[in-house]
């Protein structure tokens, strides 16, 4: 359980060790960067766009001008760049956080990703299976990873029978979905570790309510994306840097707790400071947990090597 609150000025010395954060050149993941590089780790800036990469490195330099910070493309909705990823990984650099954040909110009109999946589920969930198997080999023995779930999962389901959304789709369950996923795939992930004998922690978080570019798709139909809701959000919504804190905690705390999901402590769990998340029941659905990861497999062609 966290310490009350848990700020970044808690977050445990990070000096020699190696973290790798998706989605890092913005938002929840930049401010994941910044603070582990203010606590000493070499961080790696995995982001689709190497110039907003550029501009977020440089204005971490600036408050932090000793941090060790490198930049590597990749592109999580294709299978592609997600391989090129791993492959490219210097064999000598060890991973020891691996924060699976990069990702994308209600795209208004159904899009499909170059490998013909549902362009939400490949960038939030899919390329996140994909790269979290490829890296295995890279993975310190007592390496951490943390997926990036949300709030939306509660309402989420598998549509095991129409995963893509090719028959009727619906941006806001889409990203449910995704989400959801993304869950299942961190407490599944961690159960398997275990069951390996390993010592690599599976975590998962979400970040509240938090004021981020996740809805630049342009879909203004989305949840506390339009008038009035757009003015509770920024009422009730918090600053990046404060619901990148659960993840902070996941990631470094010596107390979180392998296979735990954390989020803020607050009205539900929509602002405040790191503590033990409510999990949807369906996210606890082994079985559906067992298939998913197998229609994962097949879909990515990823194996894991646990």
């Amino acid at each position: 359980m966290a310490r009350h609150p848990w700020t970044a000025a808690d977050i445990p010395s990070q000096a020699g060790r190696r973290a790798v954060v998706t989605g890092a050149s913005a938002g929840l993941g930049f401010e994941t960067a910044r603070a582990l590089a203010g606590a000493g780790a070499a961080v790696v800036l995995a982001v689709r766009d190497l110039e907003k990469g550029e501009r977020a490195a440089a204005a971490i330099r600036r408050e932090h001008p000793a941090a060790a910070l490198s930049l590597r493309r990749i592109d999580t909705a294709s299978l592609a760049s997600v391989r090129a990823f791993a492959a490219e990984w210097p064999a000598e650099w060890a991973i020891d956080r691996l924060v699976l954040n990069a990702g994308i909110a209600a795209v208004p009109r159904r899009e499909e990703s170059v490998d013909g999946f549902e362009r939400q589920l490949a960038t939030n969930y899919l390329g996140h299976f994909a790269l979290t198997g490829l890296l295995r080999p890279a993975l310190s023995p007592s390496a951490r990873l943390v997926s990036v779930s949300s709030l939306a999962h509660r309402s989420g389901r598998i549509r095991f029978d129409d995963l893509h959304w090719r028959e009727i789709y619906g941006a806001q369950r889409a990203y449910r979905q995704s989400k959801l996923a993304l869950l299942m795939f961190a407490l599944e992930l961690d159960r398997r570790l275990k069951a390996a004998g390993s010592g690599i922690a599976s975590l998962a978080a979400h970040p509240g309510l938090a004021r981020t570019e996740v809805f630049r798709r342009g879909d203004r139909a989305g949840a506390f994306q339009q008038g009035a809701g757009r003015a509770i959000f920024s009422l009730i919504g918090q600053p990046a840097a404060q619901g990148a804190l659960p993840i902070l905690y996941a990631a470094t705390a010596p107390e979180a707790e392998r296979g735990g999901y954390y989020g803020p402590d607050g009205v539900w769990e929509a602002r405040g400071y790191p503590k033990p998340a409510a999990i949807a029941s369906q996210a606890l659905d082994r079985a559906a947990a067992g298939r998913l990861w197998a229609v994962s497999e097949t879909l990515t062609g990823v194996r894991f090597a646990l």
